[in-house]
């Protein structure tokens, strides 16, 4: 009896494929998948091509992906991953370089799940093992909590906004916004590098963006973004005046804050206050400084990511009358910001990530006295 249900504690465990050229690297992320009993490391690769391989015989239910590697690079080797397996989770592990930054981002942007920063810093093996474990583990049970629940349950998890679009139970007069921010983390470059492009050059509004991530990667992600969007896409900096049509990424372990002096331009301004919701920037600060700011004339979207940051800032801008747009759970990579604010029913429309912006360009097109009915209108 007792090894009939530890085999079956076996088979329900949540499969990793480890691949990454270092020696000492695979043996520490092993060391970090023994931490946690759901997990099991079902195979080791030193290369891509070997990682590639391994796919079919491994059957992992999610990958470890090195981004520097010899014979086949990670964002080479995740491509070729997503041909063979769409919609298999990959977390890519990088180096705190701004190499390691750029290709991250590159990789996050075709396709990647989510990353992780190599350790660096730690005295001992054991705390590097610590340090990782932390950041990793969650993200791991985050990216396959569909596969590790059972159907029933997923079914009952699923609210009925995540099938079509949503209209909240509120119906009241709402502005044309004035502004539109963003809140979003796990899964994030990849959904808005299918957002932010699509604006043209002639959006009118502002664009405010909070993506969880370090310093040096949001800068890589703005430079990036800038390159592939219409509109001019820069990393906020302290005292940056706000222009119409320029879309600000927040900086990496910075919150952002807008700040209107009376008789003085828009500005923005970055602090390093507490984190909020384990996180800075925190998309709760930068929706609360919006509030302030502009009131309910807003337009606020929430895309994928993990945990509920933004969900209290959001039941704010509802509050005030603004509009709540959320991306559902099916193209999310991690539906917990998003799923969040449906589950409050905040969110007025909840779509998929590939009819954001036509939707983000109807709301924001419509004048005043128009505005009226942007709830009922829902695509």
């Amino acid at each position: 009896m007792l090894e009939l249900q530890s085999e079956a504690r076996a088979a329900s465990r949540i499969r990793v494929l480890i691949v990454d050229d270092s020696a000492v690297m695979r043996s520490l992320l092993r060391s970090v998948v023994s931490t946690d009993s759901a997990l099991e490391v079902a195979g080791t690769a030193s290369d891509g091509l070997s990682a590639l391989n391994a796919l079919s015989v491994v059957r992992p239910d999610l990958v470890l992906l090195d981004v520097e590697m010899p014979v086949m690079d990670g964002l080479a080797t995740l491509k070729q991953m997503r041909e063979r397996a769409p919609r298999l989770p990959i977390i890519m592990c990088s180096a705190l370089t701004q190499r390691g930054a750029q290709v991250t981002i590159e990789s996050l942007a075709s396709g990647a799940s989510d990353y992780v920063a190599k350790p660096t810093g730690q005295t001992s093996r054991e705390a590097a093992t610590q340090a990782l474990a932390a950041e990793l583990i969650p993200k791991i049970r985050a990216l396959t909590m569909r596969r590790s629940l059972p159907f029933a349950t997923r079914r009952q998890n699923l609210s009925p906004a995540t099938a079509m679009p949503h209209l909240s139970a509120r119906h009241a007069y709402s502005p044309a916004p004035a502004a539109v921010v963003i809140g979003v983390s796990t899964g994030g470059p990849a959904a808005l590098d299918v957002i932010l492009p699509a604006l043209p050059a002639s959006f009118p509004l502002p664009v405010f963006v909070v993506q969880h991530m370090p310093d040096l990667f949001t800068r890589q992600l703005a430079e990036r973004l800038n390159t592939r969007c219409a509109p001019e896409v820069c990393e906020a900096a302290e005292g940056m005046a706000v222009r119409p049509g320029r879309i600000y990424i927040a900086r990496g372990d910075w919150h952002m804050k807008l700040v209107a002096a009376p008789g003085q331009p828009l500005t923005l301004h970055l602090d390093q206050a507490a984190l909020e919701n384990h996180c800075r920037p925190s998309v709760d600060v930068l929706f609360r400084s919006a509030a302030q700011v502009y009131g309910g004339n807003l337009l606020a979207v929430m895309l994928t990511g993990m945990g509920h940051d933004g969900l209290t800032g959001t039941r704010a801008l509802y509050d005030l009358g603004a509009t709540i747009l959320a991306q559902d759970e099916a193209s999310s990579a991690v539906w917990g910001m998003p799923g969040a604010i449906v589950h409050e029913n905040l969110a007025h429309t909840v779509l998929p990530v590939q009819r954001m912006a036509a939707e983000i360009l109807r709301l924001c097109a419509k004048p005043d006295s128009e505005a009226m009915m942007l709830r009922e209108s829902a695509v």
